[in-house]
């Protein structure tokens, strides 16, 4: 198969941002730098993404209290107030004042207002001013109900997914395509029949956080709401693209959501610095398309796209984002469009980086469709198989055809 690169019709598009997001910030050296979001913007801007005709930009809150308790405990949240006023006063229990989860001076504001970012989403598109809502700010997806993990202090898109429900909408698909497995969103609705978790990622055999695995079903009365396609380290496009399709849009159809939530940290392209696969930034790019595509299809068109990891900070994140935000607005920036100079000269003289002239990666996509047969010698056809066996049945689809 190969990817299309057709525009689609002008959607109503808010994207979320403000320069107040940056400050969520663990310190220098951390991984989870702030110049990621700032570099991202920055090039949304020169591309015009922001001045595209249906777009408006979102401002984020911070979330009070009792948007943070449909997700998170009140213990938690009491201990990460606690840590955001005292850094030394840390619960390392709950996962803070750790290497990964650092505390500093504001967290709790810092984290609240990515959660408010999402929640603003989520009402933009309940509202029905826009279709696709993107908050690329956000995607912190290891924030369990009762700790932080992975760089995540709290879970911005489980909040936004409460949300949904809370105002009335029956299913939600969740489905987080970041070289991370989605821990901590799939825990927080393990017993929820009314959401659809999807996680595409790398092996918890060779990555943090070391779950994630075909046989995690989802709990008691939501069997079959949990969704985990394990890929080995060292995946590439092809294979990639061909777990996303084996799994994803038949077990999506299947649930029938009235929206989608996903999450796209870009942390699976193989420049990054953290994980083991090696995806492009078409590959990405294609898979923002083919949930667009579902949305449309399926939610008549109700999308909310959060960022995630991604820790090629200069050269890889901001153009990966910005053609999630692309496709969200149907915009015209492809893989093929100029880098902007100004954009790059700035990232040279303020991060050292030469980037890339263009947009894209210059990769050829092509993958094999499930339809053409499953290769039991083929490590991903292994993998894609055993999360088919474990889904399928339980949504009436037959593992070995559909």
């Amino acid at each position: 198969m190969i990817s299309s690169g057709l525009s689609l019709p002008i959607m109503p598009t808010c994207i979320v941002w403000d320069e107040s997001l940056l400050a969520y910030n663990f310190g220098a050296g951390h991984p989870m730098s702030p110049h990621r979001l700032d570099l991202t913007a920055r090039l949304v801007r020169e591309l015009g993404l922001f001045d595209v005709e249906g777009v408006r930009l979102e401002q984020p809150y911070v979330a009070d209290a009792a948007d943070l308790l449909t997700v998170h405990s009140f213990d938690y949240v009491s201990a990460v107030q606690a840590a955001s006023a005292d850094p030394s006063d840390c619960n390392a229990a709950m996962g803070l004042g750790t290497e990964d989860n650092p505390a500093f001076a504001g967290m709790h504001e810092a984290s609240a207002r990515l959660v408010g970012g999402s929640l603003a989403a989520a009402d933009a598109v309940l509202s029905g001013s826009v279709l696709h809502a993107v908050n690329f700010s956000g995607g912190m997806h290891h924030a369990g109900r009762e700790k932080a993990a992975g760089f995540c202090v709290y879970n911005d898109a489980a909040a936004a997914v409460a949300r949904l429900l809370d105002r009335g909408v029956q299913r939600v698909a969740y489905i987080d395509v970041d070289a991370h497995h989605g821990d901590g969103t799939q825990n927080i609705f393990w017993d929820d029949p009314r959401v659809m978790t999807i996680s595409l990622h790398e092996s918890g055999l060779t990555l943090f956080p070391g779950t994630g695995f075909a046989n995690e079903t989802g709990g008691k009365g939501a069997e079959g709401t949990a969704v985990n396609i394990a890929l080995p380290a060292g995946t590439t496009d092809a294979g990639w693209l061909r777990a996303f399709h084996a799994v994803v849009p038949q077990l999506t159809e299947a649930f029938a959501p009235e929206v989608i939530v996903s999450q796209h940290g870009c942390d699976s392209h193989k420049d990054d610095p953290l994980t083991n696969l090696r995806i492009s930034v078409e590959a990405q790019r294609q898979v923002a398309l083919t949930i667009s595509d579902l949305a449309g299809r399926l939610c008549e068109g109700r999308w909310i796209a959060t960022g995630g990891g991604g820790y090629n900070v200069a050269s890889v994140v901001p153009r990966s984002w910005a053609l999630l935000i692309s496709v969200a607005a149907n915009g015209r920036v492809r893989p093929s469009t100029p880098v902007p100079a100004a954009w790059r000269d700035y990232v040279l003289e303020k991060h050292g980086v030469k980037c890339t002239d263009v947009m894209g990666d210059g990769a050829d996509l092509w993958w094999r469709s499930w339809e053409v047969g499953y290769d039991p010698n083929d490590g991903i056809d292994r993998t894609v198989m055993a999360t088919r066996k474990e889904l399928f049945p339980l949504h009436g689809l037959d593992p070995w055809f559909d």
